[in-house]
Order: C-alpha cells, then sequence, then structure tokens
C-alpha cells in the first residue's frame, strides 16, 4: 500500500539523495571503483603490486604495467656459454611469506639447494676457513669469536620475529603512509634507531666485540650490499639474516615470479619508457562535475603515447639514473628524489681460480666455493663465489669435475690484470653493471610513499632495506593505501598497538 510522504520525509530523502551523489566532484567520484590503474615498472615491487590491486580492486579495473626494459627489472639473469645464472637478487629466505606464497601459487618449483664451504678473506689471508666437519667448524668460531656467533643469530631472531608481524598485519588489511610509520609499528622506536644509526653501531650497543663485527659482519655486508658497516643498523640485521642457512631461489630463475604475476594479475604490459605524469581536470560523465586525473606521457612501440589513470603506483627507483620521470603542473611541485644508488658489478667467469692469490701453495687443499673480503684498500672485489644455472643441468658431474663458473662482485669493472691475478686460466665472463640499491649512509630519511593524492611510491621501502620480499610487502602495503585511500578507509591506515590489539582478536 503506498502512503503519501509527509514534507519532512521528502526532505529526508532529498538529503540522502544528495549525500549518496556526494556533494562534491571529489567525493562522487570515489564512491565508484577506479577505471584505470598504471604501474610504472615490471620488476618484483610492480609485478606483485598489479597482483595486490587485482586483488583489492577486483577483476572490472584495467590495470597497465609499464616497463622499459625486460620483466624482472632487477631480478636478471646472464647468459655463459647457453646457461642462465642469477644476476641481480638471487636468494630467497625461507620466512619470506610472500615469495613462498606467489611461488606456490603460481606452481613454480625450487631447486635443490647447492652447499660449500666458506672463507673470509682479509687481504693477506684467510682470518677463517669453513670445513666439511660441523664440530670443527663450530670449535674455530669459538675459539675465534666465542658465543658471538650465536648471540648473534638470537640478535637476528629477535628482529625478525618483531618484523613478521607485517605478515598479520597486512592479512587484516592494515597499511601505512610511510616507510617510517610501517617499521615503527613493527618494532617500534628501536627499528626507527636502527635506521639512523650503522650496523656496527647497532651490535656495538648489544655488546659484539670490534673484531667479529669487522669480520664476520662486515663481509657480510659487503657480499649482499657491495657495502661495509657503515650501512643502517635495518637493512644491516636484514642482510644479516640473508646469511642464514635454508635460503633458496626459483627454478628457471627468480625473474618467473614477475612473470608469473603479470599473468596471474591480468594486468596489460606496455612496453615503453615513461617520460612524465601530469594532474590533468577532466569531465566526469557519471555526475556532470570534474575528475582528477594523471596523464601518463610514455614512449611506445609506435611512438609518444599518453593515457589516464585514477591512481598511480610508480615501482622503479626515482633516480634520474634509472626513471628520469618529470612531474608536471602538481600543486605543490612533487620534490625531487635525489638519493644515490650504489653501483656493484657482477663479474660471471668459467674458469680455474687461482688459489695462490688467496695464500694456498697447493691448490689441491683449496675446497672453497664463497669467498667473504674484509674492508682493506688493496682489495678489488667484495666477494666471489661459485654458481650454478637457474635451470637444472643434465651435465652436472661434468659441471662439478670441470672449471666453475664464478660469479664476482666489486665496486668496479675488473681489469684484465686483476682477472690474471684471481684465474690460472679463464674461457668466458659476462658482466652486468647495476645500479643494485640505496647507497645506506645513516641517519636515514626514507622517501615518501605518497606523492600526491593518489599517487604513490612503492620504492620508499627500499631506503629501510632492499630485498625482494621488502618490495613485495612494499607492493601489498601501497595497494592497500591507494584502496583505502580511494574508497576512505582512513580507519585502516597508520593505526597504533596493532599487535597488542590483534592479539585479542584470536
Amino acid at each position: 500500500m503506498w502512503v503519501p510522504l509527509s514534507g519532512s520525509a521528502r526532505l529526508l530523502l532529498l538529503l540522502a539523495s544528495l549525500c549518496r551523489r556526494g556533494l562534491s566532484s571529489g567525493s562522487q567520484e570515489l564512491r565508484y571503483p577506479p577505471k584505470r590503474i598504471a604501474v610504472i615498472g615490471a620488476g618484483i615491487g610492480g609485478t606483485s603490486a598489479a597482483y595486490f590491486l587485482r586483488q583489492k580492486f577486483g577483476k572490472d579495473v584495467q590495470i597497465d604495467v609499464f616497463e622499459r626494459g625486460t620483466v624482472g627489472g632487477r631480478l636478471a639473469t646472464v647468459n655463459l656459454e647457453g646457461e642462465d645464472y642469477e644476476a641481480g637478487g638471487a636468494v630467497i629466505h625461507p620466512l619470506n611469506l610472500h615469495m613462498k606464497h606467489f611461488v606456490k601459487e603460481l606452481g613454480l618449483s625450487v631447486p635443490k639447494s647447492q652447499g660449500g664451504l666458506m672463507g673470509i678473506y682479509n687481504g693477506d689471508e684467510f682470518v677463517f676457513e669453513e670445513s666439511r666437519w660441523y664440530i670443527w667448524n663450530f670449535v674455530k668460531l669459538l675459539w675465534r669469536y666465542g658465543l658471538n656467533p650465536i648471540r648473534m643469530n638470537m640478535w637476528v631472531e629477535e628482529i625478525l620475529d618483531k618484523f613478521m608481524r607485517i605478515y598479520r598485519y597486512q592479512a587484516h588489511d592494515y597499511a601505512f603512509s610511510s616507510s617510517e610509520s610501517l617499521l615503527h609499528a613493527l618494532g617500534g622506536d628501536e627499528f626507527l634507531q636502527m635506521l639512523n644509526q650503522t650496523i656496527d653501531e647497532s651490535m656495538q650497543k648489544s655488546g659484539f666485540p670490534q673484531n667479529f663485527i669487522n669480520e664476520i659482519v662486515t663481509s657480510v655486508m659487503r657480499v649482499n650490499y657491495g657495502q661495509g658497516a657503515n650501512i643502517n643498523g635495518f637493512v644491516g640485521a636484514v642482510s644479516l639474516a640473508g646469511a642464514d642457512s635454508g635460503l633458496w631461489s626459483v627454478e628457471g630463475g627468480n625473474k618467473m615470479v614477475c612473470t608469473g604475476l603479470l599473468y596471474a594479475s591480468k594486468a596489460q604490459l606496455i612496453p615503453g619508457t615513461v617520460i612524465s605524469i601530469e594532474e590533468k581536470t577532466r569531465q566526469n560523465g557519471r555526475s556532470g562535475g570534474t575528475v582528477k586525473l594523471y596523464e601518463v606521457t610514455y614512449n611506445s612501440t609506435s611512438g609518444l603515447a599518453r593515457d589516464a589513470y585514477n591512481i598511480i603506483l610508480i615501482a622503479t627507483p626515482l633516480n634520474r639514473k634509472i626513471a628520469n620521470i618529470t612531474f608536471l603542473n602538481f600543486k605543490p611541485p612533487i620534490s625531487e628524489i635525489s638519493s644515490p644508488y650504489h653501483q656493484t658489478v657482477a663479474t660471471f667467469v668459467h674458469g680455474q681460480i687461482n688459489a695462490s692469490f688467496f695464500g694456498y701453495q697447493d691448490p689441491s687443499y683449496f675446497h672453497l666455493s664463497g669467498i667473504f673480503t674484509i674492508e682493506n684498500p688493496k682489495l678489488f672485489i667484495n666477494s666471489m663465489g661459485t654458481v650454478t644455472p637457474v635451470k637444472d643441468r643434465k651435465d652436472a658431474l661434468n659441471q662439478l669435475l670441470g672449471p666453475r663458473v664464478w660469479k664476482i662482485f666489486s665496486p668496479k669493472p675488473l681489469t684484465k690484470e686483476q682477472m690474471n691475478l684471481l684465474f690460472l686460466s679463464y674461457d668466458t665472463t659476462a658482466v652486468k653493471t647495476w645500479l643494485a640499491y640505496p647507497h645506506y649512509s645513516p641517519p636515514e630519511k626514507c622517501p615518501p610513499i605518497i606523492l600526491h593524492s593518489r599517487m604513490y611510491y612503492l620504492n620508499s621501502i627500499e631506503w629501510a632495506a632492499s630485498a625482494m620480499e621488502m618490495s613485495a610487502i612494499a607492493a601489498k602495503n601501497t595497494a592497500l593505501l591507494a584502496y583505502h585511500h580511494w574508497y576512505e578507509n582512513m580507519d585502516m591506515i597508520d593505526q597504533e598497538d596493532l599487535h597488542e590489539r590483534l592479539k585479542t582478536e584470536l
């Protein structure tokens, strides 16, 4: 039965209708899902972001991923004598839950790990060498460093326990508007202090002796980040975790994860270099008002092109030597992010190592497959170690018996004279020069995640620590942040005491 509405009831319905439509074009715009989202960069960060954006925004949103090079970014391989070897991010920690999930969901496989012996070289001699006997290794470590290796493992595990909280926060869809607020939510003031002091200072404050830091800690920093114990304490702890046992990689190359995530996200890959991003105001056909969009100008295969997007995620370092993107007509202007990236050179050599260079009179006694180094001005390498192809070889026995492939990290390209010092003989080489990770110099100030109202910078997290899993974590955080901003779920951003609050939900 239809009942005529009173004047007051009609007024209430009119107000409700106005609220639904939105009193401004901006609020109305956010009532609908975005039409188009751009992701700039198809490395592990960008492809993870596309994957998480699809999960949050649903099947109808168009997601475009721009990539000027090859999918995988810094997860790249080099070819040597018909075999591919990891040239970028090479190992994954067993507690990297996002990477583990990706590998499982994408149906990728993990090859059997290749063990080997490691030594620490100071420029004159090996200060420590592993043997095949576990007990003897333990005795040698105890003799030289006391209980500090065990204490270091406990120290790193305590940090990891706090860091693992991020997976629970993200499972509940919580996001953070800055890298510092994310770290504070995990480890409080302790994690922020680690950003503002060196790993040397962090470990000295925890009671570790200087010789242990100089030899064990510094050598790990040099192989993982090409820098010494003067990098920030947080990335230093990440680096020490990366020296743990149980590390793994993906069959066919870690870049396979990026290819799989791009396919799973149903995103469109746009080959091309992004030149500029400009804020534009356009008519909104839904309401008759206006809408703010971001116009991306890029070099495509057919020439200069432009497309407009509601949301942009930048997943490539905003460094002029890496991604020279210009931001146009933003008020206030977007500040330039000029923080430097650190160059490292990866040289792959198929040859016979010169054991005498490292102090061995009889090369038959040399059985090391990994050589770490400490700070010494006369050393021209950071580390070197044997590597295996990203795909299992059928002639693995011949590979073990013949000359091996060595991967050498150095700050500069190796000269012919240096190569002749390291190797008795070699036939083929391949060189990859990287701006691989930030040049860490605490105190660190992470670049902003939010560059503009709906434009985000995923790589901000690298200034806390650069790693595959860190990029995946940043990708999910940024996707959640974009989602909550779009739908105005502000109660899901930068919440305090999440660890205690979520414990009460059990």
